[in-house]
């Protein structure tokens, strides 16, 4: 059949408008109207998803190449800690900053000592004697000095190369060569400080000392940081630091313990206090006493409420006791800790003891050695300072008994030996330094009595590191041990034995120090007694002949004869 134009043209739009309607869907009849614009946020439309991007790689630091001169302490090195951070040790190759003993920033200084066998008299000497020794060969009080590797290429890097007769030895070689080779010192670093050592102070300066002033000492130097980029050295070291040893010295880890010899505040003593003042016995050596940590004073009398008026010096009453008002002068040494070991604790009866007791824990005194019974009489006192453990302990060993506690009533510790052993033993297992004091055997001689001597050994054995004694009135010898410091008798400290004998003029304050944990040595303090109640430093002609006295009397058992 025959399709017209007309007809044709007719299907093509009626095609059209079915395939437009398929395609759009129905249409609205009329607009819908929009609505106004708001004012009010939206929440962000949800994001359409499009294809995923490759992540963007983050640079890792580079990390910081750090290189430790050999030359450097072993124990400087031990204290680096760089696990966790961006410093990285390398001995070669890529360097970012180095540790030395140059001129770059500091970041640690290490102190070394002038060590001296222990029986030396000399205490200090000018800084400029040493130096003269080491750079010029001059004369000094030592002929020859020893130090170890590591210890020489130290002071070469501040003073140079030494000009006297210097020698390298092993560190563990330099004790024994210093004690068997006269006049011959050494140069040490402070970690290995014991007792066997003195400690030479240069221009009154010394390690040991709670006042050292490390910027006017000459045994001091400096380690530093050097980076590759010299603006750098200083950020780098600020890092750094936290990670390493400031120091082999933190006088925040030093102790210092004084003990001290018979204290009793009667007689002679107390009747110049009351003339003169009851404080007048702490005016000289008072600013030493007072910068312990700790001051041991061993008052053997008591303080009674109806004590009256001192009696003549040295007069044949040997009942004691003291006014309250005397205790001002322990507090003006001040003391830290009491003895009450004297035999004369109970002379003025069980009221006064009890009140003396009273009147030391009112004051904040702990005491040991005596007690109201024997229970708390034997019980130590245990302080514990900078991280230091130190536990007093101490008893009566005279022949005689005499004013000693038992169950019922109060006195002093009368030494049991099997029950002083066990407690020394059990407060090392605790992690203390046993501290024992006595009062023992009384006798007017240098030279320690055999019975003395086998019950000071006795403490030491049981893990004592110092065994004093006090109850003579007259100084005796020390010893030193491998494990521990002796000293038989201290002396006085306020008495009014001055002028019974010629050593009865004398005494010693011991003062002891401790380090981190560890006891370094004593330095023995001589005393000389003005009157009957004032103790004074002798001058320098009389200390010297007093400790060549000392120490000709004392027992070193050093070197080992074997």
């Amino acid at each position: 059949m025959k399709v017209s134009g007309k007809h044709f043209t007719l299907v093509i739009s009626i095609l059209l408008m079915i395939i437009f309607s398929s395609a759009c869907g129905p249409r609205q009849a009329s607009p819908v109207p929009q609505p106004e614009p708001s004012l009010t946020p939206t929440e962000p439309p949800l994001p359409t998803a499009s294809a995923t991007l490759a992540p963007t790689a983050t640079a890792t630091p580079e990390p910081i190449y750090l290189r430790v001169d050999a030359d450097l302490p072993a124990a400087f090195e031990q204290s680096l800690k760089l696990e966790g951070t961006d410093f990285q040790r390398v001995s070669s190759g890529k360097t970012s900053a180095v540790l030395d003993y140059g001129r770059g920033n500091p970041i640690s200084t290490w102190i070394y000592a002038l060590a001296a066998p222990f029986p030396t008299v000399t205490n200090t000497i000018p800084a400029k004697t040493f130096l003269g020794f080491w750079q010029r060969a001059e004369a000094a009080p030592f002929t020859r000095l020893i130090l170890d590797a590591e210890t020489l290429k130290a002071l070469q890097s501040r003073w140079g190369a030494p000009t006297g007769d210097v020698e390298v030895l092993d560190a563990d070689r330099l004790l024994l060569a210093a004690w068997t080779t006269e006049n011959t010192w050494a140069v040490i670093p402070f970690e290995q400080i014991q007792p066997r050592w003195k400690v030479i102070a240069l221009d009154g300066q010394s390690p040991l000392h709670k006042d050292f002033e490390q910027q006017k000492y000459p045994l001091v130097v400096k380690i530093s940081l050097t980076a590759s980029q010299g603006a750098q050295s200083a950020a780098l070291a600020e890092r750094l630091q936290p990670f390493l040893a400031q120091s082999n010295r933190d006088p925040e880890k030093l102790v210092t313990v004084i003990l001290t010899g018979v204290t009793a505040m009667v007689r002679g003593t107390a009747s110049e206090m009351e003339e003169k003042g009851i404080t007048r016995g702490a005016e000289v050596i008072g600013p030493v006493t007072r910068e312990a940590d700790i001051l041991h004073i061993s008052n053997e009398v008591p303080f009674a409420v109806d004590c009256k008026d001192p009696v003549p010096k040295l007069s044949g009453k040997l009942s004691f006791c003291s006014k309250d008002s005397y205790l001002e002068l322990l507090e003006a040494v001040g003391t830290d800790v009491v003895e009450l070991t004297g035999d004369h604790f109970q002379d003025w009866g069980e009221a006064a003891l009890e009140h003396t007791l009273e009147l030391y824990r009112q004051n904040g005194l702990p005491y040991y050695g005596g007690g109201l019974n024997i229970e708390e009489a034997r019980q130590p006192v245990k302080l514990e300072i900078k991280g230091t453990k130190i536990a007093f302990l101490g008893c009566n060993a005279k022949p005689t008994i005499y004013g000693n506690a038992t169950a019922e009533k109060g006195g002093n510790f009368r030494c049991d030996w099997e029950y002083m052993t066990a407690e020394v033993k059990s407060l090392r297992a605790e992690g203390y330094l046993p501290i024992v004091t006595f009062q023992h055997l009384e006798f007017y001689q240098w030279t320690a009595q055999s019975q003395l001597v086998a019950d000071f050994h006795k403490m030491a054995d049981a893990g004592a590191v110092i065994v004093s004694g006090s109850q003579s009135h007259q100084p005796h010898g020390m010893e030193i041990t491998d494990t521990a410091v002796l000293h038989y008798g201290l002396g006085n400290l306020f008495f009014d034995q001055y002028g019974l004998a010629l050593y009865t003029n004398y005494g010693f304050l011991d003062r002891h120090v401790f380090y981190d944990g560890k006891y370094l040595g004593v330095e023995p303090l001589p005393i000389q007694f003005k009157d009957y109640s004032q103790p004074v430093w002798p001058e320098e002609a009389t200390r010297s002949w007093l400790m060549e006295v000392f120490f000709s009397v004392s027992e070193w058992n050093y070197p080992p004869t074997r």
